[in-house]
């Protein structure tokens, strides 16, 4: 598993409107992925509402976003970051430690 960030469209009554989403997606492919997890949609959680600018007009589902980004397949070269996820992150680094230094 790989954490991702990218940008993608979110309708608001004052029309679409592009916001930051982090999510944890499984690689497919060498070049593509798909998204299992949605972990943050414009620094507001997945929960919600959330507007752009405060106002009524730039309102939209933080929710109804995220569900829309789950089982999503994307392709490697749009993504802004890239990542193992964390909790793989620690694994990879005792594999690597125990092929260095040999089974305890």
């Amino acid at each position: 598993m790989i954490t991702i960030t990218y940008n993608t469209a979110v309708y608001t009554p004052a029309g679409w409107r592009s916001e930051v989403v982090t999510a944890i997606a499984k690689q497919l492919t060498p070049k593509r992925v798909r998204v299992v997890e949605v972990t943050d949609v414009g620094n507001n959680g997945t929960k919600g509402w959330a507007s752009l600018t405060g106002a009524n007009r730039q309102t939209y589902s933080v929710g109804g976003v995220a569900q829309r980004e789950i089982g999503k397949i994307k392709i490697l070269s749009v993504f802004t970051s890239v990542s193992l996820a964390p909790d793989l992150r620690q694994k990879t680094m005792s594999h690597i430690l125990t092929a260095i230094i040999g089974a305890p």
